[in-house]
């Protein structure tokens, strides 16, 4: 059997988290934790404030990094990624950033089967502290994210805002069986 990758995304309040627990729960093989997230902690607990402009690039590529290891790791069966490389373009653009060349030739050399992303939901509650968005950051930064995805070549599949059980039965239902 090969590899089968595909990413599940979008912006802030898109319900990854609902989703990728509702996965775990059933036994699929998905990304454990948010790297990207646990990074941004880890860089914020060091600078002991939250990520500005001048920090990002740094930031960037240290998830870069972590999405290349997650991708190498996986060489057979199925595999749901919380998040993909792409996601750096839309995320660096979202802070005035330019993608810079190694993650261009990172979304070129490491290709995902396909590209899921979640509609935002109407509602918006977390008590997680990384929450800083307003909506219509959030909004922005969900486009920004899309945008990175089409301009890497890939036409993505858009999951409809629903619970969490809807969303995998959706996603699912997308995935060509092996």
């Amino acid at each position: 059997m090969t590899a089968q990758r595909y990413v599940i995304t979008g912006g802030p309040s898109a319900g990854k988290e609902a989703v990728f627990a509702e996965m775990a729960e059933r036994g699929l093989p998905i990304t454990e934790g948010e790297p990207a997230r646990e990074i941004y902690r880890a860089h914020r607990e060091r600078l002991g404030r939250h990520l500005e402009v001048s920090d990002r690039r740094a930031y960037s590529r240290e998830v870069l990094q972590a999405f290349i290891a997650e991708y190498g790791a996986h060489i057979d069966g199925l595999h749901f990624y919380n998040r993909g490389i792409p996601d750096g373009d839309g995320w660096d653009r979202a802070f005035g950033l330019e993608p810079y060349p190694e993650l261009r030739e990172a979304t070129e050399k490491f290709r995902y089967d396909g590209v899921f992303i979640l509609d935002p939901l109407d509602d918006f509650n977390s008590e997680d502290d990384l929450v800083w968005a307003k909506e219509r950051e959030i909004v922005r930064v969900h486009q920004l994210i899309i945008q990175g995805y089409y301009d890497a070549g890939y036409s993505p599949i858009f999951v409809p805002a629903n619970d969490a059980a809807a969303r995998v039965n959706f996603i699912l239902a997308n995935v060509p069986a092996p």
